[in-house]
């Protein structure tokens, strides 16, 4: 991350127990099967991978990053309701065979800079529902993971 970075939001969120299955397992469900998930919109043909760049709900152009052992990151594009070149990152953990989700977003430039101006109020009260609905899919199918 570059010295001006600025943080849009950091939410967690409960994936319920399950004490047998991997962080890196449930990204895997979620990056081989986003298809599955109600927030994947345009991006329901295929998977998620490094370099595919789909919508996600509501027509929300993004490109995927990294993807790592337990962790997601994409970027938005042009078209993005929040503007382009904002980075989220899904990263998923486990203790005590509780699972979790972690969604971080941030930019690496400063909002006056940027050719779309972040939206960050709006940002955080659209992402906390957005993803919540995403934690309550996973919490089901990490069972399956």
């Amino acid at each position: 991350m570059c010295p001006d970075v600025r943080f849009l939001y950091d939410y967690a969120y409960g994936l319920g127990f399950h004490p047998f299955t991997e962080p890196h397992a449930v990204r895997e469900l979620l990056t081989d099967h986003f298809w599955l998930f109600p927030v994947s919109g345009g991006c329901r043909h295929g998977d998620l991978y490094v370099g595919r760049e789909c919508d996600l709900l509501g027509g929300n152009p993004v490109r995927v990053e990294l993807v790592g052992d337990d962790f997601l990151q994409i970027d938005t594009l042009p078209g993005h309701d929040l503007g382009s070149d904002l980075h989220i990152r899904f990263t998923f953990s486990r203790s005590l065979g509780l699972h979790f989700l972690n969604v971080r977003a941030w930019q690496n430039s400063p909002e006056e800079y940027r050719e779309h101006r972040l939206r960050s109020e709006a940002g955080r009260l659209f992402a906390w529902p957005l993803w919540a609905v995403l934690a309550e899919t996973l919490t089901v199918a990490a069972y399956g993971a």
